[in-house]
Parts: C-alpha cells; sequence; structure tokens
C-alpha cells in the first residue's frame, strides 16, 4: 500500500513540502539538500533494529549488521576530520553540545561562550536553557568592529577562570582562531570546546580552519554544511572517549537511530569525494558575492561580512524589521530566517536581522550570476516588502531560475 494511499493528508503534504523546495530559493544557512542516496539510507529497514551500546558491544542480538554501519560511519569522520575518537550516536546538535559539558565537566563548573545575540547557540549558556540552569556560563560577545577580541576573552577567562572555553556559533560568519583560544585555555587551565555545527562541510571541504586536532572536544550536527541528514555527532581527543560515550549512552540517550547512523555514513563518504571539496570552494565564493552585492546595495552586514557560507544582515535602515522581511521574502518564494543582531534592541520573534546562507543554493549547482540575481530580488522584495503584486512578480521569476535547477527530479508522494 503507497502512503498516498494510506494517509493522503501525509502524502499531500509531503508533496507540497516538495513543491516548495523545488520552486523556492532555500537560504537559511542550516538547511540544505541531502543525495538520494541519503535519502534512502535514512528511509531504510536500519529503522527497525535496536542496538543500544556501541559496534562490538551491545545490549541487544542481531546487532552484527549495524555494527558495520556504524563503524564505518566512525572511520569515515575520523578520516574527514583527523579525529582520535568520534562518537556517531547523537541525535542532533543540541544533544551533542549537552553530552560534551556532561562528558567534560561537573555540574556547577564555569562555561565560556559566545552571546546569542552576537552569533552564539542557544545551547551556549542561554538563560532559557536547562543547561544554563546546571551550569555557570559567561558569555563574552564580539568588539566594536564585529570581530572576536582574544585580548578580551583573556582577560575574562582570567577572570572568571572557567573549566571550558566554548566557540563555534549559528551566525558568526568569521574565521576562528582556533591556535590562539587553545592558547588561552591552556593558561588558565581550562578545556576546549568547538561547536561547529555550521561549519562542519567547510571544514570537512578544506575551506575553513579545523578544530578537531587543536581541542580537547568538537560537536556538529551532520546536515547544514555537512549534507547529511539531520543529526549529531563528537568528535574528541582519546582520552575523553569513556566519558564522551557514556554521557552519550546510558548518560543521555537510549537506542541510537541507526537508518539515521546510517545515512550519515553515506554523507560521509560523500564529503570524502574530490567533488565534496568544489562544492565547499563554491559555498564560500557564492556568500562573497552576496556580501559585495548586499554592500553595494547599503545593507549593513554584521561582523563586516563573511569568511563562511552566512550572512547576517541588519535590516533596519531599510526601514522595516527582520520579521516583516521573512515574511516578504517568503511570498517572493525565498526562505530566509529573521535573526537578532548584536545586542538587538528589538524582541527574538521581531528582531532586527536577517540571517541567509548559500549551502543549499551551491547543492544546486548554482554559482556567482545567481546569486547577483538573488541579491537584487532579494533587495527588491525588502523595498517592496507590503506590495503582494510585486513580491507575486519576483516569485515567478524566481520559479523560473529555480526550473533551471532541477531538485529531486524523480521523488514524488503523490
Amino acid at each position: 500500500m503507497t502512503l498516498q494511499t494510506y494517509d493522503p493528508i501525509i502524502a499531500n503534504a509531503l508533496q507540497a513540502e516538495l513543491t516548495r523546495q523545488r520552486e523556492g530559493l532555500e537560504m537559511i544557512p542550516s538547511e540544505n539538500f541531502v543525495s538520494t542516496a541519503v535519502l534512502e539510507a535514512l528511509g531504510s529497514i536500519a529503522t527497525n533494529k535496536y542496538s543500544e551500546g556501541y559496534p562490538g558491544k551491545r545490549y541487544y542480538g542481531g546487532c552484527e549488521n549495524i555494527d558495520v554501519i556504524e563503524q564505518l560511519a566512525i572511520d569515515r569522520a575520523k578520516e574527514i576530520f583527523g579525529a582520535e575518537h568520534v562518537n556517531v550516536q547523537p541525535l542532533s546538535g543540541a544533544p551533542a553540545n549537552i553530552a560534551a559539558y556532561e562528558a567534560l565537566l561537573e555540574h556547577g563548573d564555569t562555561i565560556l561562550g559566545m552571546d546569542l545575540s552576537h552569533g552564539g547557540h542557544l545551547t551556549h549558556g542561554h538563560p532559557v536553557t536547562q543547561s544554563s540552569k546546571i551550569y555557570n556560563f559567561v558569555r563574552y560577545k564580539t568588539d566594536a568592529q564585529g570581530l572576536i577580541d582574544l585580548d578580551n576573552l583573556r582577560a575574562m577567562a582570567l577572570e572568571h577562570k572557567p573549566k571550558l572555553i566554548l566557540v563555534g556559533y549559528s551566525a558568526y560568519s568569521r574565521e576562528i582562531d582556533y591556535e590562539g583560544i587553545k592558547k588561552i585555555a591552556d593558561e588558565v587551565g581550562a578545556l576546549t570546546m568547538a561547536d561547529m555545527a555550521h561549519i562542519a562541510g567547510l571544514i570537512a571541504g578544506e575551506q575553513m580552519n579545523n578544530p578537531v586536532p587543536i581541542f580537547d572536544l568538537v560537536t556538529t550536527t551532520t546536515h547544514k554544511t555537512l549534507r547529511g541528514p539531520r543529526g549529531g555527532m563528537i568528535l574528541c581527543k582519546a582520552k575523553h572517549a569513556k566519558a564522551v560515550n557514556k554521557a552519550v549512552f546510558p548518560g543521555l540517550q537510549g537506542g541510537p537511530h541507526e537508518n539515521v547512523i546510517a545515512a550519515k555514513a553515506v554523507a560521509f563518504k560523500e564529503a570524502l569525494e574530490p567533488e565534496f571539496k568544489i562544492y565547499a570552494t563554491q559555498i564560500k565564493k557564492n556568500a562573497k558575492t552576496l556580501e559585495k552585492e548586499f554592500l553595494v546595495r547599503d545593507y549593513k552586514l554584521m561582523f563586516g561580512g563573511t569568511d563562511n557560507h552566512l550572512l547576517l544582515i541588519d535590516v533596519t535602515n531599510k526601514n522595516l524589521t527582520g520579521a516583516d522581511a521573512e515574511r516578504a521574502l517568503d511570498l517572493a518564494g525565498i526562505t530566509v530566517n529573521k535573526n537578532m543582531i548584536p545586542d538587538d534592541p528589538r524582541s527574538p520573534m521581531d528582531p532586527s536581522g536577517i540571517r541567509l546562507g548559500t549551502p543549499a543554493l551551491t547543492t544546486r549547482g548554482m554559482k556567482e550570476e545567481e546569486m547577483k540575481q538573488i541579491a537584487m530580488w532579494i533587495d527588491e522584495a525588502i523595498i517592496n516588502w507590503q506590495n503582494a503584486d510585486k513580491l507575486a512578480i519576483i516569485r515567478a521569476q524566481v520559479k523560473e531560475m529555480t526550473d533551471k535547477f532541477p531538485l529531486y527530479r524523480d521523488l514524488k508522494y503523490v
């Protein structure tokens, strides 16, 4: 029985979502399009198997094939990032971060991490999270130029004596000096952790600095720029391996999602191919093209521009909010997300900025010329954010472009 026959409501919703992805421009920097091989593994019979534990040390029988899958994912991740130990079981980035804290710290320990509005992540100590109630987070910010000031970071580390210094961000668009941060951590006797969730694919493609050989522990998602299924991963020094594994299972999770791990393994194989480096290089080229186009159009770019896949843009001088811009661009067939800017005076649901990026567009094969046109459409949509007719015209033009870069050509749900 097909999905359409058994549950047409779900089938129709999936088909509508497929149409939306095909006909629009996905520019949320944490989103991407996996390959059909990854989709096939994700929807495989591996979802049927319980496999609590780790390869060779399971609490269930019948795991011999699952062990092959999970070990291959581990070995490929080690090869990509030069890791001594990898745990591929975290369900996503947030659980990976929570498990990392549990592996390295005692409750009440101090963590020095980036403020959310300056590009950090909720799990890096925002007061609304459970982690902030367990650990003492001290949050650093970017300087007046929008960059991480290592002198200020050192001063804060000397003052607060953190057990852990945390870097890696969800909206910060510049390169990170891992060696410089490690030097500060060593000076104050702190451990080091990087959250490379957003830039893992750029690191895999050798387009950004790699923290894995330098830091004690690194977490990541496996989607975003790495272009795998939604999931998480922890990479660490061998001396932390036992603590990391115990923190993930049984500390935080039960049976791993082996269908997702199979899809991770496929994505890691793709990341080891020479073509992946070309892809990662193009992501940065596309982002730099957007940077140039927005600067010409008098947009205020946070952090002064981008070294990676994303741009954080203050739209205040365009006489609308980030939420207004997101809604207008949705109507124009361009998906971005509203986002707070550093020390934003507005609220998270109606902030001053938008965040956008190039991974998904690059996956579709779009390059610099397409970025120039897309920047023009974004500008037109923001200028005409209350003009439904103009937004509809842009949407039709967007579809003409996306038709030239077909997505999941043979996939259908109805």
